[in-house]
């Protein structure tokens, strides 16, 4: 198992009687997810996904991303939340931030805000080019991606004709319900699968996120393979060992000493969207009854720039968490100069990863005696099988993580109260009774 979790930066701030002190509660936890038994026990089907994962959907995936690689130069990704994040996260760590400048077939998310310039402009880099789209959405209904599927489906329709467009439309939805799915049964689009029991935050190892990673040209048969080493790797409740339950439980002992804020960081800048991703994941799945660490992130080197000050010196509020890759996938060797114009002679013969690990351990060194405790998990190297293995871990320490809160992991009941005044404000049928008053609080916003 190449994920492993380091807790040696705690001391001082969390000890091992404090680990012994709630492995009973950690082991409770643990047995009521294995056995389906938690609150929110109908979102589990992420936990044994990487095994039971549905094969003859997962083939069809695979060939209808060796579809859209063939016949078009751009695919739109239509979702937001979940139905997005974890297959961008995926596809811009494997290859780079600047994967659409290195690829021939380019990929361009939507559906992810309400701006008409982002649309728009999506819509110029379409031009000229062969155009395919993948609407995530499981209602068909939620505003964003809808919106967005309305513009690009008139957009195919327009350019192809309404045959040719649903050729080219690939719908994951719900399996036999919701306006998504029954338009694409109309219309003949082909249709993957939002799970019944897998909430979006925890999707991307089924079709959600697995159609877009494939159609990047990534193995997701070794992305599947690391998650399913990881679920049978990580069943262990002794908190002491590599596990997410560890991780977990290190994350709540913080939270009990008053550290209310975890950021995580990575020395990667490819790893930006991964902790995109994971303010999702956590966030969404913590952030309830007033309870719950607050996710943020940042990018080191770059951040310390910018944030290192207030990580240093600024409230001691938070934790970090420091997901590193042990074997760089290239690198370079510094060359002397002979003028030594910036000084840097000292370093030369070393490689960039040298010069990497150094700033690592130095920062974490300053970090921990700041008063700044530090979690790293490793992870082997940036590859498919490597990045199923962290998927998981990170998904079911997250699961555990807010059960040991006490709140439901696999809801989001918070979400619904902005939507529900959107919605009266745009005067949708059913929502008159709250109209009127949201109008007078917010007179001139409109």
């Amino acid at each position: 198992m190449s994920v492993k979790l380091i807790t040696d930066y705690l001391d001082g701030f969390v000890t091992s009687d404090d680990f012994s002190s709630i492995t009973d509660d950690v082991s409770l936890v643990e047995g009521t997810l294995s056995t389906g038994t938690c609150e929110g026990s109908d979102y589990l089907g992420w936990l044994t996904l990487p095994r039971d994962y549905d094969k003859e959907e997962f083939d069809r995936i695979k060939a209808a991303a060796r579809k859209i690689r063939s016949d078009s130069d751009v695919l739109i990704v239509i979702g937001i939340g979940g139905s997005y994040l974890g297959a961008r996260a995926v596809i811009e760590l494997l290859g780079s931030r600047y994967y659409n400048d290195l690829s021939d077939l380019k990929i361009y998310f939507a559906g992810n805000n309400i701006s008409a310039s982002s649309i728009e402009r999506t819509l110029r880099m379409c031009e000229g080019k062969n155009v395919s789209v993948n609407v995530v959405s499981k209602s068909g209904t939620t505003l964003e991606p809808a919106l967005a599927f309305r513009i690009f489906k008139s957009y195919l329709e327009e350019r192809y004709g309404r045959e040719e467009a649903a050729k080219r439309i690939y719908a994951t939805t719900d399996r036999a319900k919701g306006s998504l799915k029954k338009l694409a049964d109309i219309e003949g689009y082909e249709c993957f699968v939002v799970p019944d029991d897998v909430g979006g935050r925890y999707s991307v190892l089924t079709a959600v996120g697995l159609l877009p990673i494939a159609a990047a040209g990534f193995n997701i048969d070794a992305l599947m393979t690391g998650a399913r080493d990881a679920m049978e790797a990580f069943t262990s409740k002794d908190l002491t060992v590599n596990t997410p339950a560890a991780y977990a439980a290190a994350r709540y002992l913080m939270y009990k000493k008053g550290k209310t804020v975890e950021l995580m960081s990575s020395y990667e800048p490819d790893f930006v969207m991964m902790c995109e991703w994971y303010k999702q994941l956590f966030g969404e799945s913590e952030g309830k009854q007033n309870k719950g660490l607050l996710p943020i992130s940042t990018i080191f080197t770059t951040d310390l720039h910018s944030m290192g000050q207030y990580i240093q010196d600024g409230s001691r509020l938070m934790f970090e968490t420091i997901v590193r890759f042990k074997k760089p996938v290239t690198d370079f060797v510094l060359q002397s100069d002979a003028d030594n114009f910036d000084g840097l002679n000292y370093i030369a013969g070393r490689k960039i990863s040298y010069v990497c690990d150094s700033a690592f351990a130095a920062t974490l060194a300053a970090h921990v005696e700041g008063g700044v405790p530090n979690l790293v998990i490793e992870a082997e190297t940036i590859d498919e099988h490597s990045l199923g293995e962290l998927i998981y871990f990170f998904e079911k320490a997250c699961a555990v993580s807010g059960l040991l809160l006490g709140v439901n992991p696999f809801n989001q009941p918070g979400v619904e109260f902005y939507k529900s005044n959107m919605f009266a404000l745009m005067e949708k049928p059913g929502y008159e009774k709250i109209t009127e008053m949201l109008r007078e609080k917010t007179k001139g916003l409109i």
